[in-house]
């Protein structure tokens, strides 16, 4: 399914489209060279402004490059960029498991005519679980050495109804059984959401509220909240 239409005088082409449970359509488009991702019309990702993306991973996985056999979970593919900066850091015996709910989002990044996530995905460190993100947790009770949250837009604004559970309190309690000891805790927010941070250290959690910018120089600010055990 393509299509192509203007905004501006660039072409914008559509590659795909899916359907979450709630109803919302995600579409696959190509622009002027580089790949993005609406929802609704609203855009969610870009591949050009992914520094926030790559900043979520190097956080959660500072403290397990030097750990053998570390086993991290990416909480959606996206465009695959949390996913290639985790296997850029991670020790060759590490495993990524990556949680994708819509078997569209997997197929477009490992369709080779796009070569958005082609290569990564060949990793053998690399897992694609093509389940939801919640049942990926609740299955893996401590399982991972770092955990990376990316869903929607994060605790602030989801676009897809599906994905709020992940933030509430029970949320959160599954996301935490997940951890081995000592595990970093990593959500991805669009934009500032302090109460969010205040639940979290209600529960006797330390966070870190990190700002980085969509591009390294430019473009919106996004919000990484870097969660431990230790207040």
């Amino acid at each position: 399914m393509r299509s192509d239409y203007r905004e501006g005088m660039k072409p914008y082409e559509k590659l795909g489209e899916a359907t979450t449970p709630d109803g919302t359509v995600l579409a696959l488009y190509r622009h002027d060279g580089a790949y993005l991702i609406r929802a609704d019309g609203v855009e969610l990702m870009s591949t050009r402004r992914h520094h926030s993306e790559d900043r979520l991973a190097e956080l959660a996985c500072a403290h397990v490059t030097q750990v053998a056999g570390a086993r991290v979970l990416v909480g959606g593919l996206g465009l695959g960029f949390t996913m290639r900066a985790a296997l850029r850091v991670l020790p060759e015996d590490a495993q990524v498991v990556v949680a994708e709910f819509l078997p569209e989002v997997v197929a477009w990044n490992a369709d080779p005519e796009f070569g958005i996530s082609t290569e990564a995905m060949r990793d053998p460190r690399v897992q694609i679980v093509q389940d939801d993100i919640v049942n990926v947790l609740r299955d893996n009770p401590g399982g991972f050495d770092a955990i990376m949250l990316d869903t929607d837009n994060g605790p602030d604004g989801q676009l897809m109804s599906e994905n709020t559970r992940l933030y509430t309190a029970r949320g959160v309690t599954t996301t935490l059984a997940a951890r081995r000891p000592g595990a970093v805790l990593a959500y991805w927010s669009v934009g500032n959401d302090p109460r969010f941070a205040r639940a979290l250290r209600q529960r006797g959690l330390a966070v870190e509220t990190v700002h980085a910018r969509a591009h390294e120089t430019s473009g919106p600010i996004h919000t990484i909240y870097v969660v431990t055990s230790d207040a």
